[in-house]
């Protein structure tokens, strides 16, 4: 898939159509772990900033551009008519992929991450809504430092439940490091950062609604409903996003 630098992260040039084909056709083909990231502007900030992270975002295979501003700098260093005509969300791509696995009876998910309770509105809200795709297992992991065979743990899980798309929300960075550390180790699959989806599917959490997300503006919306968790992940990113494009 063709991809364009943005303050050096490759995004995709990509929508929901070709993403959730690229997902089903690597989940199919099982011959390894394939790591998929639905990128916003912090994702891309901490990458360029973060030499650590941009090593973690270089192990992904497939980054969607999640974020306005970043299909706003993708579309500018495209013809018009291959420019993209909206973002790919994560919380609508997950949904999407889910609803293409109706049809796919090969595609099996595995939700890893959050609290239990969580993952049981997940499960109850996708059987109503999705009642042929298959949920084919969950876990929820301790929260803080994890006991030392952990990840033997997970991989079991996802293995014996024969997934091959697997949503991770650990929340980011926790979630692509996770993945990129253990990709070559990971049972075969398609592993997804998945971020807030999980809250915001569960209903734990609002989203913005679609004109505040269109206009690029989601971050605002975020950020008056959780000021004292975001306002400094906000502010610094979002401050660096600008600062790299610029000097771009």
């Amino acid at each position: 898939m063709k991809t364009i630098d943005v303050i050096g992260l490759p995004i995709a040039i990509t929508d929901y159509g070709r993403a959730v084909a690229w997902t089903c056709e690597h989940a199919i083909r099982g011959d390894r772990a394939y790591a998929v990231e639905a990128a916003n502007t912090h994702v891309a900030a901490l990458s360029r900033h973060n030499k650590q992270f941009g090593e973690v975002m270089a192990k992904f295979d497939l980054v969607c551009p999640d974020g306005m501003p970043l299909v706003w700098s993708v579309n500018r260093r495209l013809d018009p008519q291959e420019r993209l005509t909206d973002r790919v969300y994560g919380p609508t791509l997950m949904l999407e992929v889910i609803k293409a696995s109706e049809r796919n009876q090969k595609i099996k998910h595995f939700l890893l991450g959050g609290a239990q309770s969580t993952l049981d509105s997940l499960a109850e809200r996708f059987q109503t809504d999705y009642p042929d795709a298959k949920i084919a297992g969950s876990y929820s992991p301790p929260f803080g430092e994890w006991p030392a065979d952990e990840f033997e743990r997970i991989s079991r899980k996802i293995q014996e439940s024969g997934a091959n798309v697997v949503w991770v929300g650990l929340g980011c960075p926790k979630q692509e490091k996770w993945i990129a550390q253990y990709k070559e180790q990971l049972p075969p699959a398609v592993y997804f950062g998945i971020g807030a989806a999980f809250a915001f599917h569960a209903g734990e959490v609002s989203q913005a609604p679609p004109w505040i997300q269109k206009m690029g503006c989601e971050w605002a919306y975020r950020l008056c409903k959780e000021p004292r968790r975001l306002f400094k992940r906000y502010f610094t990113y979002n401050s660096l996003f600008i600062y790299y494009s610029l000097t771009d």
